[in-house]
């Protein structure tokens, strides 16, 4: 079939940024199921002028025979090293819907430099699903269960929440409703939107607990709408879990305590935390549980408490918690360097403190508990080196004795609080 050339300029050299330094030699495209004719004229005029096109075999194959860049699939597994490795003339990369919304398009910008690319984005999933469920977007939380556990979504399931997930399979539905029914949501209603925005939508409703439809389309988006059973325990967003939220052997950092010290970690968005002699794992659980970006690696020599802390995490939404088995200070070497630690155990060991001091940043924050006499000497000595505060928590409990009830108090907690200049 004959073509008008004057519709195809066929490659050409990248345009210079807007402030005419460097090229503008990558362009981003989403594309969404409705292929090549849902996109803008803009978007089209970019295709018809690369001279690769990088995507997905799906996305390659919504492209017109009339378009004469040469395409590549991306490599099993995948990897964008050929697409570096091209010469600098017009690369076009096609990416599902908003490519900055759990796409390729945020991976490119780390390695080519946002100044050298620029993204058009079509409408994501998450912009349809929310217009047919007539869903405030910027009220629903949001999941990716593509390639990670789906024990993520645990830390998002609250009473009257709305979540989207995004799915890895035609099998996640079922999985996810089996989930969310486990952990006491089996009220909550179920939207699975197949192919969205294109000739194959389709929509399929459902309660959790009575989900029965086995295998979905590949391609599809989860809408939660969650309700919790009237005996689901409450688990806040702030610190200081019930301690009957975890599993532990008595070695747990208790409620209000565990409160205090996260108060004075501070967690903040992207900042790694250390928990050296973790337990059951909670402070970092709950480091973690603060911002969806906080990682934390909890360190523990006991085999039994490692158990504790991999059913904790997945129980309480953060499966990504790192679990390093091992005793410090021999188990914190070649760790990513941490913005604050918390040494729940271990404090009294020879070397331990002076490990994680040497390897916490500057401006880094350091709390650690003790609870014996050994321990607060220690704590004592290093305020004296290192500066920072000592406080003495005394809790008490009522309890009954005989026919009355009374205070019992329990064991007096030293908590050391440091920032390193």
């Amino acid at each position: 079939m004959s073509t008008n050339s004057s519709q195809q300029p066929g490659p050409q050299l990248a345009p210079r940024n807007e402030n005419g330094s460097a090229p503008v030699w990558l362009t981003v495209v989403g594309i969404g199921d409705d292929g090549f004719a849902g996109l803008t004229r803009a978007a089209r005029r970019v295709l018809f002028d690369a001279s690769v096109v990088y995507g997905a075999q799906r996305h390659l194959a919504m492209l017109p025979a009339r378009l004469r860049a040469r395409r590549e699939r991306w490599p099993s597994p995948f990897d964008i090293e050929p697409l570096l490795c091209e010469p600098h003339l017009n690369v076009c990369v096609l990416a599902s819907g908003d490519p900055m919304l759990f796409g390729i398009g945020a991976t490119l910008a780390r390695h080519v430099g946002a100044e050298q690319m620029r993204v058009l984005p079509a409408p994501s999933s998450l912009s349809l699903a929310a217009a047919k469920l007539g869903w405030p977007l910027q009220d629903v939380a949001t999941v990716s269960a593509v390639g990670r556990p789906h024990a993520a979504i645990n830390a998002a399931l609250h009473d009257g929440a709305r979540l989207f997930v995004l799915s890895n399979d035609g099998a996640t539905p079922a999985a996810i409703a089996a989930s969310v029914t486990s952990r006491g949501f089996g009220e909550t209603k179920i939207t699975v939107f197949e192919h969205l925005g294109g000739p194959l939508e389709r929509r399929i409703d459902g309660l959790a607990h009575a989900w029965d439809t086995a295998e979905c389309a590949a391609l599809n988006l989860i809408a939660l709408d969650c309700k919790a059973g009237d005996d689901r325990p409450r688990v806040a967003l702030t610190p200081g879990l019930p301690d009957d939220a975890y599993i532990h052997d008595g070695q747990l950092t208790k409620r209000d305590v565990r409160a205090l010290t996260l108060a004075r970690l501070a967690p903040a968005p992207r900042e790694l935390l250390w928990d050296v002699g973790a337990g059951c794992g909670s402070i970092g659980i709950e480091w973690m549980r603060a911002h969806p970006s906080c990682r934390a690696i909890a360190v523990e020599a006991n085999a039994q408490r490692q158990r504790f802390i991999e059913r904790n995490r997945e129980a309480l939404g953060v499966p990504a918690l790192q679990l390093v088995a091992g005793a410090a200070p021999a188990a914190l070497a070649g760790l990513a360097t941490p913005d604050a630690i918390f040494i729940g155990g271990g404090v009294t060991a020879p070397g331990v403190f002076d490990a994680c001091w040497s390897a916490l940043k500057s401006g880094g924050r350091l709390v650690a508990n003790a609870v014996t006499l050994e321990g607060e000497a220690t704590l004592t000595e290093c305020r004296k080196r290192h500066g920072g505060t000592l406080t003495r928590v005394a809790l008490a409990d009522v309890q009954p004795l005989g026919g009355f009830e009374t205070w019992r108090p329990a064991l007096p907690i030293t908590l050391y609080e440091t920032v390193k200049p």
